[in-house]
């Protein structure tokens, strides 16, 4: 009987400890007893309307997320990492990062969860409730621009948060990223560079391609004069090969001018360079050409695309290293990691 009570009573610090918000807490905060909490979350027709407005007060001020696993079990470590992506599938940025998770999670006996959240805040939120109910040993976010309802349960669940893709000073918990603001501002440099002046943007219209963009934009003003003509076009995320295309077509029948175009990504930049060459342009000759992402067919375009290179694979390393350490109650000492990017210069710029 003591052992069992010392072993409780060290469930109870461990999950204290962990910085989850109890249900106790909420119980407390709302000033009903547990089980009537318990009732509100789980059979609200058992509940009075003031307990059950007061228990759902005290959950939107919490960021409380019920715990989905059996009580008996929920001090356990689950061995899952939960990873969230606007995306998946070949066209886009985030598969080299996902590998690089899934093998390094595995070495250390984690496995992972992929969700796709979309590039709508809400469709995140839902994500998120469903994931932090599961309570995995932690969990990899795709960017910094959460809700604020989002944040809040994310912090009030005390599970290990890697945020990646981004840098922001006031990270949720841990963060492994870059700054879209500084490729924008090297991709016009680089195209300056190279003698082109008469510069054009495609782009997604997500918040990371829009921050990329805006800095691409007033870089190029910056060498070219305030009042410089800079043609944009956005394409819905996610992009593709055709979206990319038609996206260009349009710009170049507005602008049959321009010189260089930067795109927002690597498919993009493939549907822009088939409807240069269609119109008998040549590519860098008459158009320079810029991808985002370097992606795997991108070396072997024709021409081979000149594109920004983020290294998905040290992102997967260091997001999985920060989640086995904080799963195993070891402190880390960097929570900020910036892996920076790099132009690789290829034949289309």
């Amino acid at each position: 009987m003591g052992s069992h009570t010392a072993s409780a009573a060290r469930d109870k610090r461990s999950r204290r400890s962990h910085g989850g918000i109890t249900l106790a807490e909420v119980a407390r905060l709302a000033g009903v007893s547990p089980i009537t909490a318990s009732r509100a979350l789980n059979t609200p027709e058992q509940v009075s309307a003031g307990a059950l407005q007061k228990v759902r007060d005290a959950v939107q001020l919490t960021g409380y997320v019920p715990n989905l696993l059996a009580g008996g079990l929920a001090s356990s470590r689950s061995r899952l990492v939960a990873a969230v992506v606007p995306a998946i599938g070949g066209g886009t940025v985030f598969m080299e990062m996902v590998q690089s998770l899934t093998e390094s999670l595995a070495t250390s006996g984690y496995q992972l969860m992929l969700g796709q959240s979309g590039y709508a805040q809400s469709r995140e939120d839902a994500l998120l409730d469903a994931i932090i109910g599961r309570r995995p040993d932690g969990l990899v976010l795709t960017g910094v621009m959460h809700s604020l309802q989002g944040r809040r349960r994310l912090q009030a669940s005390g599970i290990p948060v890697v945020e990646t893709w981004d840098l922001t000073p006031t990270p949720i918990d841990m963060l492994v990223g870059f700054s879209h603001e500084r490729v924008g501002t090297a991709v016009a440099d680089y195209l300056h560079a190279k003698g082109r002046r008469r510069l054009a943007i495609m782009s997604g219209d997500d918040e990371r391609a829009v921050r990329r963009t805006t800095a691409f934009v007033a870089r190029a003003r910056s060498h070219l004069g305030a009042d410089a003509t800079l043609p944009s076009v956005a394409v819905g995320a996610p992009s593709t090969v055709g979206s990319g295309r038609r996206a260009f077509a349009k710009l170049l029948d507005e602008h049959p001018d321009i010189d260089a175009l930067c795109c927002g990504s690597d498919v993009m930049a493939a549907g822009a360079i088939i409807e240069a060459q269609v119109r008998g342009m040549r590519v860098p000759a008459d158009l320079a050409v810029i991808g985002f992402g370097d992606l795997g067919f991108s070396a072997d375009l024709h021409p081979a695309l000149t594109t920004v290179r983020i290294d998905g694979t040290a992102i997967g390393r260091q997001a999985a290293s920060f989640i086995v350490e904080r799963a195993a109650g070891r402190g880390v000492a960097e929570r900020v990691v910036d892996i920076g990017f790099s132009i690789v210069e290829r034949a289309s710029a």
